[in-house]
């Protein structure tokens, strides 16, 4: 996601072995990466929220083996973090998946553009919070990212106005469709997304971490 180079055009990696949820034509599957460390309550309200809004088939929540743009010192392994994954949702509609570990890199234009080769006739929908969206112009080819599949911003507390605002929300406003048009989305030719609103959770992983580490803390000893 920095920008960093990569040895070769995302479009190139599209060949791999790597081991996939089953993907049919012409299903519409959401895709919501990240660390997943942990996973909370905010991740399942978001992909409810975005397969009811986009008429989704199901998501994939793709466990990342380490984001670029943050310190993996804290970081739970990648079966951990699939384990906390599968026991923190009961709908089977949502399927965590650690395939990207099988990838050259985890930067999310080398994921997008994987799966884009391998399944042409599927109807994939990229997935982020809107605190993403603010960063979005960071991540290693964004652009590219765009144009590659359609996709679904959801709002997060207090970054609404903010993520509209900065570079990448301003670059692709003329991309953007209304919330009301949200379930033909999965539909459309890239670059297009859309902004859902709805239900906010205040959760986060990095506040649940810190949460987690004060209270190791209050119980060690003197």
């Amino acid at each position: 996601m920095p920008r960093r180079a990569l040895r070769s055009h995302p479009s190139t990696f599209g060949s791999l072995a790597a081991q996939t949820p089953l993907a049919l034509p012409g299903a519409r599957i959401g895709l919501l990466g990240g660390s997943f460390n942990p996973p909370h309550a905010a991740h399942v309200l978001i992909s409810e929220i975005a397969m009811r809004r986009l008429d989704l088939d199901c998501i994939w929540w793709i466990v990342t083996p380490g984001n670029p743009l943050k310190s993996h010192g804290d970081l739970s392994s990648l079966p951990d973090r699939m384990a906390a994954c599968r026991a923190i949702t009961r709908n089977p509609r949502i399927i965590p998946t650690g395939f990207e570990q099988q990838l050259p890199t985890a930067y999310t234009a080398v994921t997008l553009a994987f799966l884009h080769r391998r399944y042409p006739a599927t109807r994939f929908v990229w997935l982020m919070g809107a605190d993403n969206l603010a960063s979005f112009d960071r991540w290693q080819h964004w652009r590219l990212i765009a144009e590659t599949m359609p996709i679904a911003v959801v709002d997060r507390p207090g970054w609404r106005h903010a993520a509209l605002a900065r570079p990448a929300g301003r670059a692709l406003a003329q991309s953007r469709i209304s919330e009301d048009r949200a379930s033909t989305l999965a539909m459309r030719v890239a670059p297009a997304w859309t902004f859902l609103t709805g239900p906010l959770s205040p959760l986060s992983s990095t506040a649940l971490r810190a949460a987690a580490a004060a209270h190791e803390l209050a119980k060690a000893p003197g």
